[in-house]
């Protein structure tokens, strides 16, 4: 057994040596070079924290870049699991979500989907002000791992993903621009029958 656990570290270390990682266990590694951010809360912790962990992972965040990501919807949650003899309730489950978009060039709405936290609380209903506070500390937390979660989301999209996500979808709107030319010209084509008009009595 020791010899085995000995085998599976010293693997491990070789491995790490020669660079190697398992997918998803890198730190925050992004290859997007620069990205415009914006949000519905404008000054909100989740955009406002998200911003700063970008630009520390050498991302530049700026107006006018090629990608823009929008944080659309973020929402605060809590509701009671368990109660006590007293019918107080005791345990909550709060969720963090925030919906999020990636736009490129026009506009284009390239990709899009939602990030959820969930933690779990103890709230003593006869200390109504220390349960607020420890609340409030784990909705601080909930969004730092929210941030960290969106990060993980970003650093699996590439440049060249956002590219051609980019050309697919200039040549969806350029079909849809042929298609409303060709029914236009189609309707100035067809003759406009004039009203039947009654004989006069």
């Amino acid at each position: 057994m020791i010899k085995r656990n000995l085998l599976v570290i010293g693997l491990a270390v070789l491995l790490s040596a020669c660079g190697f990682q398992l997918r998803g266990t890198g730190g925050n590694e992004i290859t997007i070079t620069e990205l415009d951010l914006s949000a519905r809360n404008a000054y909100g912790e989740v955009v406002t924290q998200l911003r700063r962990t970008l630009e520390n992972s050498g991302v530049n965040v700026h107006k006018g870049a090629p990608y823009k990501l929008v944080l659309t919807n973020e929402q605060d949650e809590d509701r009671a699991v368990s109660s006590t003899r007293a019918s107080r309730s005791a345990e909550y489950e709060l969720t963090t979500t925030v919906d999020y978009v990636i736009k490129g060039r026009n506009d284009a709405l390239l990709m899009g989907d939602k990030v959820e936290v969930r933690r779990y609380f103890v709230r003593d209903g006869n200390n109504v002000t220390a349960g607020s506070q420890e609340s409030e500390q784990i909705r601080r937390e909930a969004r730092r791992e929210l941030v960290q979660r969106l990060m993980v989301r970003l650093q699996q999209i590439t440049p060249e993903h956002l590219d051609e996500l980019q050309r697919k979808a200039d040549e969806r709107a350029k079909a849809e621009a042929r298609a409303e030319q060709e029914a236009q010209r189609i309707q100035d084509e067809t003759p406009q029958q004039s009203p039947m008009q009654m004989p006069a009595q």
